[in-house]
């Protein structure tokens, strides 16, 4: 029921600034997720054509809820609700931080996408496996698998990154079904040049044995050079990393209607194009060796679909999620459902 009024309450977010809306929307599901989640209907996907694994986890749908939306797990019992197959919360890091001046998220209505220079602005890993146990004591846990993105703190040196990724993985093992590493924001300073080979093994192989046996994803950046996605694959196979997330926000502002001069990382319809062509690279470089997450641009189930039939595992979202409303993840499903 609720999910049919989105038309209506969408001007009244929109009239919002952007941040203000996304809190207030989360505010608004933090009182009793589980409940308002009920009472939007069950859209929990039901096909089995959809049904498969990832990482070695059962999920119902290909479909997933990318990081960024709900940082600090405030909703995690909701999200299953409206068809997603899995779901990702953070970014979160070691040490709380409250991230860039505001104003840091902006809408670009007419592109039907977002650009965002939050900076990891989250309450730390520690309050996330507390909000994590309140929810599994309260008898609340989903059953669809539940992933952990984890940061770079912002006051954490370069050289010290992976034991700041490995502080965040321990204080959450046992309560997150898989773990992405993020070092592909474009908001936090420097955190993108741990993507290169000999930072990232550092980071890999602490956060490895700080997950144990939970599997863990590495997000890159849509804006790599073709050698480098290369590179990052056969390390990331080689380092035995369970699956590769294709792709964060792009510091790139082509395919826009206007540039609107923001810095930060762009989301949503225009990004398409970039991410569908790291995500080819890097299914082309994986051989089938990992699995690979698209993400990036999708907002119907004809996109899915083709991330889908190029190879890809999964699919995330979370832009599209915001211009089309909740009943999105169940619409992909319906047409994934009748392609199968």
């Amino acid at each position: 029921m609720f999910a049919s009024l989105y038309p209506l309450i969408k001007p009244c977010l929109f009239s919002l600034d952007a941040e203000r809306a996304h809190e207030w929307t989360l505010s608004a599901l933090a009182g009793n997720p589980s409940l308002i989640g009920k009472a939007m209907g069950n859209k929990s996907p039901t096909a089995a054509e959809l049904s498969g694994e990832l990482f070695g986890l059962k999920i119902k749908s290909p479909v997933g809820l990318a990081a960024g939306l709900d940082k600090n797990g405030v909703a995690i019992s909701f999200w299953p609700h409206l068809g997603f197959g899995f779901v990702e919360v953070g970014t979160v890091t070691a040490i709380p931080q409250e991230g860039n001046p505001k104003p840091r998220l902006f809408r670009l209505k007419k592109d039907q996408a977002l650009i965002n220079r939050m900076g990891f602005n989250n309450h730390g890993s520690e309050a996330l496996a507390t909000e994590m146990r309140r929810i599994k004591a309260a008898d609340q846990w989903p059953s669809t698998p539940i992933g952990a993105n984890v940061g770079k703190s912002k006051v954490t040196p370069l050289e010290e990154a992976a034991g700041d990724y490995a502080t965040s993985i321990e204080r959450l093992q046992g309560l997150a079904d898989y773990f992405t590493i993020n070092v592909s924001s474009p908001n936090t300073p420097g955190l993108r040049e741990l993507q290169r080979p000999d930072a990232l093994k550092a980071i890999l192989n602490a956060s490895l044995e700080a997950a144990k046996d939970t599997p863990v994803a590495v997000k890159i950046a849509p804006d790599l050079e073709p050698e480098m996605v290369n590179s990052i694959v056969d390390l990331v196979c080689e380092a035995g990393v369970s699956g590769i997330i294709a792709t964060n926000t792009t510091i790139k502002r082509d395919n826009l209607t206007r540039d609107p001069d923001e810095t930060g990382g762009l989301s949503g319809r225009p990004i398409w194009p970039h991410s569908k062509a790291i995500i080819q690279r890097v299914l082309d470089a994986t051989d089938g060796r990992i699995p690979v997450i698209g993400c990036g641009g999708v907002d119907s189930g004809e996109r899915a679909a083709e991330l889908l039939q190029m190879g890809c595992t999964a699919v995330q979202l979370y832009t599209a999620l915001i211009y089309k409303g909740p009943n999105l993840p169940s619409q992909i499903n319906r047409t994934l459902a009748t392609q199968a």
